[in-house]
């Protein structure tokens, strides 16, 4: 049997990243960021993608790295918050993958991302404002995971053992068994 990918979804400031590499440390499992993989390959930041060639040239080279990433078996697969946007993306990574929403209020994903100088989609005068007309908006595509989990107030730490207790029953991991 195969075993399955692990792909983590949800908004821009949920943790996915940080929660993808605790989760890769804790499993053993190789992780695959979608968007570092996009920023390597491009030699750019995702900010300077965006700001010289556009959203849809960003989207393209998403589709292209997710394309790639899912040949892979038993990883860890981090995604940009707009990944799933895309009806053919959400059907490559569900294909040979679980999918785990990572949920924050946006209280929460502003405080996490309002110093930062790379999220494309937040340049705006009321930043609270367009996080939750995003968030809202993005909403259905994040249910459409397996399980999700919110990690307001908690460690990238602690949400990786609260994923690996859930798929994996206990807090010791038994390696090697498709248990999701």
């Amino acid at each position: 049997m195969t075993e399955k990918n692990l792909v983590l979804i949800g908004f821009m400031g949920t943790g996915k990243s940080s929660v993808g590499k605790a989760l890769a440390k804790k499993t053993g499992r190789t992780l695959v960021d979608v968007d570092q993989r996009i920023e390597e390959r491009e030699k750019r930041r995702i900010a300077d993608i965006f700001e010289k060639d556009g959203e849809a040239v960003f989207r393209r080279m998403e589709k292209d790295a997710i394309r790639e990433a899912v040949k892979g078996t038993g990883l860890i697969i981090t995604t940009g918050g707009g990944a799933v946007l895309d009806a053919e993306n959400l059907s490559a990574l569900k294909a040979n993958g679980f999918l785990v929403a990572l949920e924050a209020s946006p209280e929460t994903i502003f405080q996490r991302v309002k110093d930062s100088r790379h999220r494309p989609l937040l340049h705006s005068n009321d930043v609270p404002g367009e996080i939750r007309r995003l968030l809202e908006a993005r909403r259905p595509y994040y249910e459409k995971a397996d399980l999700k989990f919110v990690t307001d107030g908690k460690s990238a730490s602690q949400v990786a053992e609260e994923i690996a207790t859930k798929l994996y029953g206990s807090e010791e991991l038994e390696f090697g068994k498709d248990r999701f």
